[in-house]
């Protein structure tokens, strides 16, 4: 991955705040994804799948879930531009975690997220 395509990627405000809440929480599904940033399915899908084409995103099928998480074979470099944007900016993660720990019927693997 260049620097372009990444910059590019993280330019559209949906990949951006999908790529730092997954960031932060490890790994997410679509349904987390659509509550916490307050989109329709199909266009976080959309997005989601322009991150995985670009091998940003890996995601991995549990029974009815498809969960999301960074894949950890991006550059040192790309994965420390991510980490240091959600690291420096909590206010813009805080309202988007609150909606997921709020959010009812997460998936079993995130039941205590708030705990």
């Amino acid at each position: 991955m260049t620097p372009l395509q990444l910059f590019k990627l993280l330019a559209d405000e949906t990949r951006l705040l999908s790529v730092l809440l997954i960031a932060e929480q490890g790994e997410l599904c679509v349904c987390e994804l659509t509550c916490a940033l307050n989109q329709v399915q199909p266009k976080i899908s959309r997005h989601l799948a322009m991150l995985r084409k670009a091998q940003l995103l890996l995601d991995r099928r549990q029974g009815q879930w498809v969960y999301y998480r960074l894949n950890p074979l991006l550059p040192d470099w790309a994965l420390s531009v991510i980490n240091h944007t959600r690291q420096q900016n909590p206010a813009v993660l805080a309202p988007l975690q609150q909606k997921l720990c709020a959010m009812g019927e997460r998936p079993t693997r995130e039941a205590s997220c708030c705990a």
